[in-house]
């Protein structure tokens, strides 16, 4: 009887022990599908101009963290200035097959077949903060540049250049946004009677060329009231010369971008103004609308509007620059969280 028992329980044991594997066919199935989740991940290509401009890391930084928020990754690629190795590397990034690609373009006329060879690959592509010309774009993103320049020449008048004389350094004339930004500074000039002295530019947004400008044509630069300056890495070699010269805070400079230095030059009273274009707001609406596209789906939001890029109707979403001055600076650059008090005021007591 205690065999027969014995028999019993060994048979009731093998048979629960067969019954286990289909549980283990089941835990396979669910590691499976984990595997296809991991691969689905939304991979972005971001091919940027150079770093050599301080807010491009700025841009880069929180670009990553915000699609990183949304689950996405990002390869990100630096052409050091050279539009070929640029073009290398978004052939990189097709062959890669990444997602979506966004571009911080070197020359805005000479990725347009680029961006066909990744229209052809299915890949979507954005241009970053500077158009490319005639390119099949699927959205550009940006600030309002030629009030970029209008809040520049506005600042001017109101500190007293109407009727006056002033300079132009502007930066890359292969940056789309050059002329943009020099349009609104003209219209202001036009409207208010300032002689345009000379226009300039700096290739490859060089800042040693403004500074270079200014010593080779001091007699020139002497007789203006005004410099307008492309970006603040151009207006900090600039105010350099012109303290050289005896010349810093007599002659009115401007500039873009916020950095760190100008907004010290500003408190300091060497630098009118600065424009302000929150980094933060662009990286992350642009990580946004990236992580959009590489899904497939449309980007949509009442900031989207459209723009021609030559041969093409792009959609553009058209962030809104902010104009810094010495009044302004607490509440526009430091309220913000862009730079810190105790760094911006670090030279004044």
């Amino acid at each position: 009887m205690h065999k027969f028992i014995r028999k019993i329980m060994c048979l009731l044991l093998a048979a629960m022990m067969l019954a286990l594997v289909p549980g283990c066919g089941a835990l396979e199935e669910t590691g499976d599908a984990s595997g296809e989740e991991e691969v689905s991940t939304i991979e972005i290509g971001m091919c940027f101009d150079s770093f050599v401009i301080e807010r491009w890391q700025r841009d880069r930084d929180i670009f990553v963290q915000a699609a990183k928020d949304l689950g996405a990754e990002v390869n990100v690629q630096s052409a050091n200035g050279d539009i070929e190795e640029q073009k290398k590397q978004i052939k990189y990034l097709i062959q890669k097959k990444v997602d979506v690609i966004v571009i911080v373009c070197i020359d805005s006329d000479s990725l347009a077949e680029s961006v066909a060879d990744a229209k052809e690959a299915g890949i979507p592509v954005i241009a970053y903060d500077r158009m490319i010309n005639n390119a099949d774009l699927d959205l550009y993103i940006s600030f309002d540049n030629e009030k970029v320049g209008t809040l520049m020449g506005e600042s001017m008048i109101d500190a007293g250049l109407a009727g006056g004389k002033v300079i132009i350094i502007g930066g890359s004339p292969k940056d789309n946004n050059v002329s943009l930004v020099e349009n609104g500074f003209t219209a202001v000039m036009e409207e208010n009677g300032v002689e345009v002295l000379d226009t300039t530019h700096c290739d490859g947004w060089r800042a040693e060329l403004a500074s270079e400008y200014v010593y080779e044509n001091a007699d020139l630069v002497a007789d203006c009231d005004a410099i307008m300056c492309g970006n603040d890495s151009l207006a900090g070699q600039v105010v350099s010369a012109l303290a050289v010269q005896m010349l810093a805070g007599k002659v009115l400079v401007t500039g873009q971008d916020a950095d760190l230095e100008a907004c010290q030059r500003i408190v300091e009273g060497t630098q009118l103004m600065t424009v302000y274009k929150p980094v933060e707001t662009l990286a992350r609406r642009a990580a946004m609308c990236a992580v959009q596209l590489g899904k497939g789906d449309p980007v949509t939001g009442d900031d989207v509007g459209s723009i021609s890029n030559g041969a093409y109707s792009v959609p553009y979403v058209r962030l809104e620059p902010v104009k810094v001055t010495r009044e302004n600076m607490d509440e526009a650059v430091i309220g913000s969280g862009f730079h810190m008090k105790e760094d911006v005021y670090i030279n004044v007591k």
